[in-house]
């Protein structure tokens, strides 16, 4: 009797974390490539670059059949030197707790925002060489991140649309109250959109603003992307942005309008065969800063080798005016060489230069 006891009790027990593991799903992403990059001037290397790898653990939980619990916790992994980038940090990306049902969702945490999500109809090259934000997130303002200390509220399906709104307490857990520099009340951010996906269209459009203290001064932006099927194999993607950098009190009139600009492109992608596709973007960035305007093109091909894999080639070129350095490599990498200041003798911020890079890269979602 005590034996069949004790072996209930053992049933018993390592049954529990079976069941409280039940809603979780381990999830990730190996993202490297091999990158030639060249400033245009004296840099001329090839890199091995982790582009956003991560490792993730998301879940949900029913509470009743109108009431639904979930979570997730990500972080960002260097598979290129086994560290992450966080530091101690074990959250680094996308991580949020919230409450969903019929109203809709309500998230909170530390995660992309509405205005940083709505690029995606257009950005055919994310986190590789050639992503949009190369041209698109060049602002010398807080936009377009992943803020801490967020609120997030979107709501259920309207016909294919739904709208998302987030309030960021950015610098704290709450509003702080002192005159300090490092303690200012002016330190948040509200980023909203309105969503639509139906038949062959994907589209956004979205507005955020930062307040003065984020580090960096105020700034806001409104941004309009869309993707449209044409046909089964090719689909049209277009974007645009207007971007005003207002700064701190002590901002100067160049520095606003080295960090106010228009953004705007068109590209396409076409499939080839069933799991082979043709891509290429075009993007102009018009500055308010004279001889400042850059223009980016890219042009890829990518082969799916299965749901989960897949390789990919691109070639990327910026070409800068006299008084700007960008190039085509700068984001969601770890290869981002680059230097201190403008000067031809500086890696990637050669000013007036065409850079380009070339990349062959692999994908593994897990």
């Amino acid at each position: 009797m005590k034996m069949k006891l004790i072996a209930v009790a053992v049933g018993a027990a390592l049954s529990v974390p079976a069941v409280a593991m039940a809603d979780v799903s381990v999830y990730g992403r190996a993202h490297v490539s091999v990158d030639y990059l060249d400033d245009g001037a004296k840099y001329s290397e090839t890199n091995l670059s982790s582009n956003s790898s991560r490792l993730g653990f998301k879940g949900d939980h029913e509470i009743n059949p109108d009431l639904k619990a979930f979570f997730q916790i990500e972080q960002q992994i260097n598979f290129t030197t086994g560290s992450s980038s966080g530091g101690t940090s074990f959250a680094t990306r996308d991580t949020f707790v919230g409450l969903s049902g019929n109203f809709g969702a309500v998230q909170a945490g530390r995660f992309d925002s509405p205005f940083k999500v709505a690029r995606g109809p257009f950005n055919l090259f994310g986190d590789q060489v050639g992503d949009m934000n190369n041209l698109a997130r060049v602002t010398s303002g807080r936009l377009d991140e992943r803020y801490d200390n967020t609120i997030q509220y979107t709501t259920p399906d309207l016909n294919g649309f739904n709208v998302k709104a987030a309030y960021s307490m950015y610098q704290g857990q709450s509003l702080n109250i002192t005159d300090s520099a490092a303690n200012n009340e002016d330190s948040d951010a509200f980023s909203v959109s309105l969503n639509y996906l139906g038949g062959p269209l994907e589209a956004s459009l979205a507005y955020e603003q930062v307040e003065e203290d984020t580090l960096r001064g105020e700034a806001d932006s409104i941004r309009a992307a869309a993707a449209y099927k044409l046909t089964e194999t090719f689909k049209l993607v277009g974007f645009y942005q207007t971007t005003d950098f207002t700064g701190v009190d002590d901002t100067t009139s160049a520095q606003r309008d080295a960090g106010t600009f228009n953004v705007f492109g068109l590209g396409g992608e076409f499939a080839i065969a069933k799991n082979t596709a043709l891509k290429a973007t075009w993007m102009t960035n018009d500055s308010d800063t004279r001889n400042a305007d850059a223009t980016m093109w890219v042009v890829g091909v990518e082969h799916k080798l299965d749901k989960a894999v897949r390789v990919y080639a691109n070639y990327a070129v910026v070409d800068n005016d006299e008084n700007v350095a960008y190039s085509p490599w700068m984001q969601s990498r770890t290869a981002t060489p680059s230097g201190q200041s403008i000067d031809e003798n500086d890696v990637n911020r050669a000013a007036g230069e065409k850079a380009a890079g070339l990349t062959v890269g692999l994908r593994y979602d897990f």
